[in-house]
This record gives C-alpha cells, sequence and structure tokens, in this order.
C-alpha cells in the first residue's frame, strides 16, 4: 500500500538525494557539480521544512517503509504584478520516482497533492514550475501552461 505524507526536517537527507538523482537522470550536469549542490541544498532545505517555506510530499510504500517518490513545494516572496497582485508564488520542484516504482502514477499522484496543498493555502496562488522532458507531458496534461523566461547566469 502506498501513502501520502508530509515530509519532516529528518527527511531533507532523502530530499537531497531525490534532487540529486532528477537531475542526474537528466544529465545536467557533472557528479562533482551534484556533491556541490547537495551540500547547499541540503541545509537549505533543512531550514525551510523547518519554518514551512518549502512543504515536502512523500509516497511511502507502507510494506517496506521505504519512500519511493516525493515532490516539494516551495513557498517564496514574489513581488506583486499586476497579473498577480499576491506577494507570494509556490514554485513546485523536486518531483522524482525510484526508477522501479515508475509508470505507476506517482508524479500525477503528487503533482495533484501539491496543487491541492497550494490550493488551501490560497486558492489564487500562482503555481510555477520548471520541467523536464519526463514531467512536461504530465504537467501540460495537468493545465500548466509554457511561459518565456530569461536568465543570466555568470557562467553564460
Amino acid at each position: 500500500m502506498i501513502t501520502l505524507r508530509r515530509a519532516t526536517v529528518d527527511d531533507a537527507i532523502i530530499i537531497t538525494e531525490h534532487r540529486h538523482r532528477m537531475f542526474a537522470d537528466n544529465n545536467l550536469a557533472t557528479e562533482q557539480r551534484y556533491a556541490e549542490m547537495d551540500l547547499n541544498f541540503h541545509p537549505w532545505v533543512t531550514e525551510r521544512l523547518a519554518d514551512g517555506r518549502y512543504v515536502g510530499l512523500l509516497l511511502e510504500d507502507t510494506s517496506s517503509q521505504q519512500v519511493i517518490a516525493g515532490a516539494g513545494i516551495y513557498y517564496m516572496d514574489w513581488p506583486p504584478h499586476y497579473l498577480d497582485p499576491a506577494p507570494n508564488r509556490a514554485y513546485l520542484l523536486n518531483f522524482f520516482t525510484e526508477p522501479e516504482d515508475r509508470g505507476e502514477g506517482h508524479a500525477k499522484t503528487l503533482l495533484a497533492a501539491a496543487v491541492a496543498e497550494c490550493r488551501a493555502k490560497n486558492p489564487n496562488i500562482v503555481i510555477t514550475l520548471h520541467a523536464s522532458r519526463f514531467g512536461k507531458p504530465i504537467y501540460e496534461a495537468f493545465g500548466f501552461k509554457h511561459h518565456n523566461e530569461y536568465a543570466l547566469r555568470p557562467d553564460m
């Protein structure tokens, strides 16, 4: 049986591991860069889990007590805008499912739970995310729309 639960501060290690593996599955960087990311992400997510700015959602197999999938919501300050006058946003991130558990609808379950969590907090909150090639069809089917975003990074 699979159950959905909220992450605690004790789950920061699992969330960090999922984030690492999510990016590695997409071949986006080197293991050295992922290790650097992990060193910075773990304290970041721990602090935000503790104060509620990050909500982790985990699917757990109750028979093995293993986390098989997870996702996160980062509630962040956002400047009020003419399209959205609210001073915050919900950003969905860290969607990951263990390879042996993929294809069973866990990402869809987590997405529905994450959106419901956001709407419970604020029915009008804008929810954003960045999609990998794996997640794009799931998010689009749920109703997410693509929009342009530019970035300027120091290595560009």
